[in-house]
């Protein structure tokens, strides 16, 4: 079995090749649903958002409100830290779980960890592989405003945020450029993942 961790920007396509991985037999956990479960009523992310963001940020059923938690977090470096501080070290501790779970069921499948934070984060070692998915910024932004309708600042703005491609790559085991069409991206992805299947580690 090899853990793939799978990264990349906003656009490049990542979310595109964690289902490619997925119809391959790999099992996928999503570092974003994971998130989605440190918010829920009980869990110990949960306390501790509350405790230090205000009962207002505790929605009827118990769980996060997130608009009302993001209210408090964009825009401010400090409360943002503050939060994935509470957050990221839970999405480890899941992601963790979940992957000691499908290797305790069925040791050669492969797993892939899909986290756009990944490297941000640090759950980089919690793989065998980083696998970085790239798109040239003028393209992502070109895909982004035609898929998510914003306007061209905002993406901007939000690449502006995230690592380059040039960091990322930078702790990559493999890179996969996805500049042209889906066909070329899964291209790319088939022959990694029948390198890895037939024991070839990058």
């Amino acid at each position: 079995m090899t853990v793939i961790c799978l990264t990349g920007g906003i656009a490049s396509g990542k979310s595109t090749a964690a289902k490619f991985l997925s119809a391959q037999g790999a099992e996928v956990i999503d570092a974003d649903k994971l998130g989605h479960e440190t918010y829920a009523a009980g869990s110990p992310a949960n306390a501790q958002i509350i405790a230090h963001f205000g009962d207002d940020v505790r929605a009827e059923n118990g769980e996060i409100d997130r608009k009302a938690l993001g209210g408090k977090v964009f825009g401010n470096p400090e409360a943002l830290k503050s939060l994935t501080d509470i957050v990221w070290p839970e999405i480890r501790r899941l992601a963790e779980a979940r992957i000691q779970s499908f290797l305790d069921r069925d040791p050669a499948r492969h797993v892939v960890l899909e986290a756009a934070v990944l490297l941000e984060a640090g759950w980089e070692d919690l793989g065998d592989e980083v696998w970085v998915v790239t798109v040239d910024p003028e393209t992502a932004i070109k895909r982004c405003m035609a898929r998510d309708g914003f306007e061209r600042s905002a993406v901007e703005q939000r690449l502006a945020a995230q690592l380059s491609n040039e960091a990322r790559t930078a702790h990559a085991h493999r890179v996969f450029t996805n500049d042209s069409d889906e066909p070329a991206l899964l291209a790319q992805l088939d022959q990694a993942f029948l390198a890895i299947s037939d024991g070839d580690s990058a």
